[in-house]
């Protein structure tokens, strides 16, 4: 027993110290995000139930639908968030410094002159909207909710602009620092709802500003902490923006953007499809299964996130040999958490109904449908992240516009005919052009055989 824990420790051992520097600086953040996504879906877990006993269901739902409007203004961003984040690690693995704090100062100089218009726009606008109308809500409840809208708001507007120290930590190999500063927001919005359920009586006002100000301080020490610290040399400054150089971060950044709508367009579509072809139960169906295999698509995230900037710097530098051995690695990883699914697959009759009970039955044949759109999704996962990394996204981009726009009257006319796996499959039989082309376009690129598209 002995030999076997001394041989288990060595072979940990040597995981997390040999290998390319890039490698290594992987699986640290990958094992280190995992113990933080766990700390966060713990919180969650108290955070929803606490709030809701703070207030009650029905001011739950609505503080949910608001905030859920309010997230959609994210897409303002136009992709500088993507676009800095190839940019910099471009940067930093050339060695230009200097350029990599340009691009930092003229993004976050980006950020609050549109922020700052969206705000003013939407101060102005805030006057003209009945919000209890919007939010189906009471109507004594109309001027509450103005100000508890422009309050989510202006809060948000703030946390795009000050999340761009995220991006970085993402874009220099550490999404572990940059899901652990969400961490802590959480964890401080936690104990301030405690306090609040004790010591006052339930407020959609009191919780907005609570649920608004949490990442925003921890977000604002942060950007002051690692700005002085070890982002010295990276400083935002006026003298470094150069709104020249936003052409750079937008070229790359809008194609990010247009590939971000495109998903969110198909799964919002089916969402809406199941709702008007099979009635709103059964996109509660549909969520739940959704939900429960997403965790696979969860896992596969938060380990394929540091190889996005990793490639970037390999790219930058001409070092195919590690992409290579990388890809290969991964693809084994990949292949592991197809089989995953395929195992939850066959526990989640069981799974359902520790986890919902019997208010709700998921068919078998909706498991099998999403099942298979998460092992098709994995897959196309796996390249997109490394095509994104290289910035070689032009034919990526082109084939999510045609899947968007084929998507939806495929959905309805297999939705109509299957019910809630026909719209699943549609999703399916689309997602399998980008299954046969993509790893087609990633060999040629790490053999630097790419040509035309394949290299745009």
């Amino acid at each position: 027993m002995r030999t076997v824990i001394l041989r288990a420790r060595g072979l940990i051992t040597d995981f997390f110290t040999r290998g390319h520097t890039r490698s290594l600086e992987a699986k640290k953040n990958i094992l280190a995000t995992f113990l933080v996504k766990g700390i966060s879906i713990a919180i969650s877990l108290v955070l929803v139930p606490l709030t809701i006993n703070y207030v009650n269901p029905s001011q739950y739902g609505i503080w949910l639908t608001l905030s859920s409007i309010v997230a959609w203004f994210s897409f303002f961003d136009i992709g500088f968030g993507n676009g800095l984040r190839n940019k910099f690690a471009e940067s930093k693995a050339k060695g230009s410094l200097n350029k990599a704090r340009i691009y930092i100062s003229t993004t976050y100089a980006a950020l609050v002159v549109i922020f700052s218009g969206i705000w003013l726009l939407f101060f102005i606008a805030n006057f003209f909207i009945n919000w209890s109308k919007v939010l189906n809500a009471p109507g004594e409840m109309a001027r509450e909710l103005s100000t508890l809208a422009l309050i989510v708001f202006s809060f948000f507007c703030l946390q795009i602009i000050l999340k761009t120290i995220n991006t970085i930590f993402i874009a220099d190999q550490k999404p572990a620092k940059a899901s652990l500063l969400d961490m802590l927001g959480q964890l401080i919005a936690l104990v301030i709802i405690a306090i609040l359920t004790i010591t006052t009586k339930g407020s959609l006002l009191l919780l907005g500003i609570t649920l608004g100000f949490a990442p925003i301080l921890v977000l604002i020490i942060s950007n002051i902490w690692f700005f002085r610290g070890k982002f010295r040399q990276f400083a935002p400054s006026l003298k470094y923006v150069r709104f020249s150089y936003a052409k750079d971060l937008m070229k790359l950044g809008v194609k990010f953007f247009i590939l971000q709508i495109a998903y969110i367009i198909i799964y919002e579509a089916s969402n809406i499809i199941i709702a008007q072809v099979c009635g709103p139960k059964d996109v509660t169906i549909y969520n739940i299964a959704f939900k429960y295999f997403g965790i696979a698509t969860m896992a596969f995230s938060i380990i394929m996130t540091p190889f996005w900037s990793a490639f970037t710097d390999a790219f930058a530098v001409k070092d195919y040999n590690w992409m290579k051995r990388t890809y290969k690695h991964l693809q084994k990883v990949t292949f592991l958490l197809m089989a995953g699914v395929l195992v939850m697959l066959l526990a989640s009759g069981t799974a359902y109904h520790l986890w919902i009970g019997d208010v709700v039955t998921v068919k078998t044949s909706i498991s099998v449908a999403v099942a298979l759109y998460v092992i098709v999704n994995i897959w196309n996962s796996l390249h997109s992240a490394l095509l994104n990394g290289m910035g070689k996204i032009r034919l990526q981009l082109y084939i999510s516009m045609l899947g968007t726009a084929f998507n939806i009257p495929l959905a309805i006319v297999l939705g109509r005919k299957f019910g809630v796996e026909g719209v699943v499959m549609a999703a399916v039989l689309l997602n399998l052009i980008s299954m046969v082309y993509s790893p087609i376009q990633v060999i040629r690129l790490l053999n630097n055989k790419a040509k035309g598209i394949w290299n745009a």
